[in-house]
């Protein structure tokens, strides 16, 4: 099945084009797919939020990386002022992805 999402009108893709494009090219009703999209994006946030990795295969990788507390300053005033430590999410493209946008974007060969 191939999904075209060249009528997009701004270069982010939304939830909300996400589930127009299940509507147009699924056939899924508007609130089936609205609902399906939250329902894909609420399964990732959770997951996340346990401590679960993420992996979609042929897309990448969502993980949660510990960052340690470190000092850090103010850049206006130069003022030190300590950095608590957190949890953030770092995404790894797969393989098959980052071949994708390479191949996308080299120029075309002309002979």
């Amino acid at each position: 099945m191939d999904f075209s999402v060249e009528s997009l009108e701004t270069p982010a893709l939304t939830k909300a084009q996400l589930a127009d494009l299940l509507f147009e090219q699924i056939g899924l009703n508007k609130r089936e797919s609205k609902d399906m999209i939250d329902a894909f994006f609420d399964l990732i946030s959770a997951s996340l939020v346990e401590g679960a990795d993420v992996k979609i295969t042929g897309f990448g990788n969502f993980q949660i990386r510990t960052k340690a507390p470190r000092p850090g300053r103010n850049p206006r005033t130069g003022e030190a002022i300590p950095i608590q430590a957190r949890r953030v999410v770092t995404f790894h493209a797969s393989h098959k992805l980052k071949e994708q946008i390479q191949e996308d974007s080299k120029p075309p060969t002309s002979v």
